[in-house]
């Protein structure tokens, strides 16, 4: 069965087409500059081509998409009958989605009924659903959401401490995001390191641009360090991560800017960008200017790394153990400098990395902790499209 894989945002469509009986992918792309110049990418065939073409609308878009993927010399299917299902990633369920959903337009109600807590990503997902419904009106279109894995968080995990009403009238909780990797990566955990996933205490770090840590117990997310917004937890990219929330007033009134102009400061010039002084958001640029003696540089990582050893040792508290950590993510996977900056904090819990085995796993899957470790260390490639795949598989087939 094929299945096309579509996360579609404000400006762009990435896609890929799974073969879920092999999970291998056949195709893949983006659609990039939506409603302006338009460029598509697509991989096939081993090859990569590039077009600059007119988009501008996401049906045009994903129209482009199909036409590709039936294209004689490109393409890898013959018709757009060989698409049986097409899994579409939702970033935001509230509380109303716990698990995956075949859509329908009750669904998408309840989907928009989200805008509010999503508003820059809910309105564009839903988008790339009509667009699809509109050129493949005959086949099942599936969500699949960001928040649903961490609707399993207990209400002492998920409840801010402000008044109730705020919760009981706009949702305001924790909500978490990245569930789809989260999901995926503990699975795959429990194989790796040869536990039993629904009795075994895990924590993930998917660490990326964007980066959260979730503690999975007996199989289910009891917490994750995003919020009801991805701002809230690890020092990202260009996100804050975990503020005093009274500096937000504190600078709002020095620097006289708005509250939304504030919000924008804390989620596209902070991070790691912000506190390297504009260096770089970029992880392998930062280590560079470390490894070339700035100081600033420097010290960014290793607030990083802090941050990211805190979140690890209040999830073992929230468990009362752990059996395995493991790294996923564009930095997780790749950034073995990084490992060991982490774990020197977790030698209370007696982990031991092993940093040979350690700079071989970058990329790759692999058990990066020494014999002796009383927890299993391991490196985990993440794979959303494929989990929003076999998601989409189990309802559709």
């Amino acid at each position: 069965m094929n299945i096309l894989v579509v996360n579609c945002g404000s400006s762009s469509l990435k896609f890929q087409l799974i073969d879920s009986d092999t999970e291998q992918v056949s195709a893949s792309g983006n659609c990039e500059r939506i409603g302006l110049d338009g460029m598509i990418t697509y991989k096939a065939h081993g090859e990569k081509f590039v077009t600059e073409t007119d988009l501008p609308e996401h049906g045009i878009a994903i129209k482009k998409v199909l036409e590709l993927l039936v294209d004689k010399e490109r393409g890898v299917i013959s018709s757009l009958d060989e698409i049986h299902a097409v899994g579409h990633r939702m970033v935001h369920g509230g509380e109303k989605f716990s698990s995956s959903v075949i859509i329908t337009e009750d669904v998408i109600k309840d989907i928009e009924s989200c805008n509010d807590l999503a508003p820059l990503h809910n309105p564009a997902n839903i988008l790339g659903v009509r667009a699809c419904q509109e050129v493949m009106p005959g086949v099942k279109h599936v969500a699949v959401f960001d928040t649903a894995f961490h609707q399993t968080m207990p209400a002492k995990a998920y409840l801010y401490a402000l008044p109730k009403e705020y919760y009981e009238k706009y949702g305001v909780r924790r909500y978490g995001f990245h569930g789809t990797s989260h999901s995926f990566v503990s699975k795959r955990l429990a194989e790796l390191a040869g536990l039993d996933y629904n009795n075994s205490k895990m924590i993930i770090c998917h660490i990326g641009s964007g980066a959260s840590i979730s503690a999975i117990k007996n199989g289910k997310s009891i917490d994750t360090s995003m919020g009801m917004t991805p701002l809230e937890g690890l020092v990202m990219g260009t996100r804050s991560g975990d503020i005093d929330p009274a500096i937000v007033e504190f600078i709002c009134q020095k620097e006289n800017i708005s509250v939304s102009e504030m919000t924008t400061i804390l989620n596209k010039k902070s991070g790691v960008l912000g506190m390297s002084g504009g260096i770089s958001s970029d992880f392998r640029d930062l280590n560079a200017a470390a490894n070339e003696g700035n100081e600033v540089a420097k010290v960014t990582l290793e607030a990083y790394a802090y941050r990211v050893a805190k979140y690890i040792g209040s999830y073992t508290a929230a468990m009362n153990g752990v059996d395995a950590i493991t790294f996923t993510a564009g930095v997780g996977e790749n950034a073995a400098w990084l490992r060991p900056m982490v774990c020197k904090y977790l030698g209370f819990l007696g982990v031991e990395l092993d940093e040979a085995a350690s700079e071989k796993a970058c990329g790759v899957e692999g058990i990066i902790s020494t014999p002796e470790s009383k927890v299993k260390l391991c490196v985990i490639p993440t794979n959303e499209e494929l989990a929003i795949a076999r998601e989409t598989l189990a309802l559709v087939k």
